[in-house]
């Protein structure tokens, strides 16, 4: 057995925590990201959320009161990095949690991504390379300019274009998802 935390509890052993962090670091980093943290920032305080787990000894509890706790501390660390940007975000991280509660929760984002990749296939020619360029792998927010011009467009016309992909992709995964809850 390990020994007591300062205020008695048990400390999780570091095969304790692994197995805790193997079992749900995809769902915690993936709500970050919905609830509006850049990816570094999801990284940091996904290993933020898992240090105050390890240190208040989590790994011994049922997996739905881990899950919640994981979530709500991912969520307060989210908040408390955000506050300089005021209410507005604290507002859109309590609407992008209830949102994940009633639709993610129960598989971690799995139906969305599912739902998003089969929709992103489904796109063809300028739509697709304009998706690919600006979101794939290695793309970055300044370089929109670049992307137009490799694109053979100007940087608003890719804004443009980009809009209505996003507007696809959305009643594209909203229909998908419908569809899945009907079965």
């Amino acid at each position: 057995m390990s020994d007591p935390a300062p205020d008695n509890r048990p400390v999780p052993s570091a095969c304790g925590l692994a197995e805790l962090v193997d079992r749900h670091q995809t769902g915690v980093w993936r709500y970050l990201r919905a609830l509006g943290a850049g990816p570094q920032l999801a990284e940091e305080l996904l290993q933020d959320t898992f240090v105050v787990a390890w240190r208040r000894g989590l790994a011994d509890r049922g997996e739905l009161p881990v899950e919640t706790f994981l979530r709500r501390t991912a969520k307060h660390l989210f908040l408390r990095q955000s506050r300089a940007q005021g209410r507005r975000t604290a507002l859109l991280v309590e609407l992008v949690d209830r949102l994940w509660q009633r639709d993610c929760e129960s598989d971690q984002g799995e139906a969305w991504l599912n739902a998003l990749r089969e929709c992103t296939q489904q796109l063809e020619g300028r739509a697709r390379a304009a998706l690919r360029i600006c979101y794939g792998p290695g793309a970055q927010r300044g370089d929109r300019g670049r992307a137009a011009a490799a694109l053979g467009m100007k940087p608003n016309g890719l804004k443009t274009l980009l809009q209505r992909v996003r507007a696809l992709l959305r009643t594209c995964i909203e229909r998908r998802l419908e569809v899945d809850d009907e079965r």
